[in-house]
């Protein structure tokens, strides 16, 4: 079967972000009502992780041991930090299936895959076991959620052709965003193929609560629609995505995100000129009014990715720190200088057309990530 067929709708429910007093208290009941609406409704595609604290019992509570296990669909994603050996990687497996009360996994996703930990997994023969997971009938299908660059990804799908299916992040604040470059990696899995289950549309929660200025470019529309429901739309509209997962926190936000998927129309033409917008104010609104020009990269002794890092400094202003900023840091700054380590030479600002005093920036982003 195509994988795409297995989604009722391209909705998921993203169980990262359950309503709770912490991660360890999560409010069952609530999570017990928010499953039931969200497959009375006819959505059926649940995501979680080893590595979300509470979740996959949570799913275990409120999802599989209270319905059949073929009205939905469960993704899980197996940890990929400090396992060296196919032993450790069965034990995470079975510590996950054990957590969520099923049998095998529809999707089983290696998770976050990048420079940091995709040497780490190529060494201890991770793919492999995700193929013998499959071939195990422990999953049905396979494949790896990615933070990183548009270059790595390529290189991954070169090297395992055999994955069935990619989770990236996108949305249309990223869309360009050199820190993320969301098209860019898109239209990688694109020519290798691949579906996409989409992840991060809404920003971390960032796009649901725009600032007013920005917000008003939905509000002309007079759809009454969330902004929220304009980021999730603008990435379930792209061609190839099999789901869009929204980290659904509580039940108004199920009630919301159903009720205008259910019957999921893609953006018209004056929506995604207002989404166009609203792109163009959150970059003129950022702390760093940096373009993206990179004259300053070329001169840098230290190498330090100063757009990049600048990007990822406008994000955190812009919508705080929800959207993992500090791991893109890292994983921006792996092989190539950090903000700190600027030696204030002044010979990138004496190549910025924008006059930017980026001695000075770097060292508001170094206080921010280092």
């Amino acid at each position: 079967m195509d994988i795409t067929q297995l989604f009722a709708r391209k909705l998921g429910f993203g169980a990262m972000r359950l309503p709770g007093s912490d991660k360890k208290n999560i409010d069952y009941p609530q999570v017990c009502d928010m499953v039931d609406m969200f497959l009375e409704r006819g959505f059926n595609y649940f995501d979680t992780a080893f590595v979300y604290a509470g979740s996959e019992d949570a799913l275990r509570n409120c999802l599989t041991s209270r319905h059949s296990r073929d009205s939905y669909l469960l993704t899980d994603k197996l940890p990929p930090w400090n396992r060296r050996s196919f032993a450790d990687y069965q034990k995470a497996m079975e510590t996950s299936l054990k957590r969520c009360g099923v049998d095998y996994f529809d999707i089983y996703l290696m998770h976050n895959m990048g420079k940091p930990t995709y040497p780490q997994v190529q060494a201890a023969g991770g793919f492999d076991f995700l193929a013998k997971a499959k071939a195990d009938g422990k999953a049905r299908y396979i494949g790896f959620s990615f933070h990183d660059s548009p270059e790595y990804l390529e290189q991954i799908l070169c090297d395992h052709p055999e994955v069935d299916i990619v989770q990236l992040q996108i949305n249309y604040a990223d869309w360009e965003n050199p820190a993320i470059q969301s098209r860019a990696c898109y239209e990688v899995a694109r020519r290798h193929g691949k579906p996409i289950i989409v992840m991060e549309p809404v920003k971390g929660g960032g796009l649901a609560n725009l600032p007013e200025g920005a917000r008003a470019y939905l509000d002309v529309l007079g759809s009454g629609s969330s902004a929220a429901s304009y980021a999730i739309r603008y990435a379930a509209s792209l061609e190839g995505v099999a789901a869009v997962l929204s980290g659904m926190s509580d039940l108004d936000q199920v009630r919301d995100n159903t009720a205008y998927m259910a019957d999921f129309k893609p953006l018209t033409a004056l929506e995604y000129e207002a989404i166009e917008k609203v792109r163009e104010y959150l970059s003129r609104s950022g702390e760093i009014a940096c373009t993206n020009c990179r004259y300053c990269v070329d001169t840098c002794p230290k190498h330090i990715p100063i757009p990049n890092l600048f990007s990822l400094y406008n994000g955190v202003k812009q919508h705080g720190k929800a959207n993992f900023p500090a791991m893109l840091y890292e994983r921006a700054t792996l092989g190539h200088g950090m903000a700190g380590d600027c030696i204030g030479c002044g010979a990138c600002e004496s190549h910025c057309p924008q006059h930017l005093s980026i001695r000075e920036d770097l060292k508001l982003v170094a206080k921010t990530f280092e």
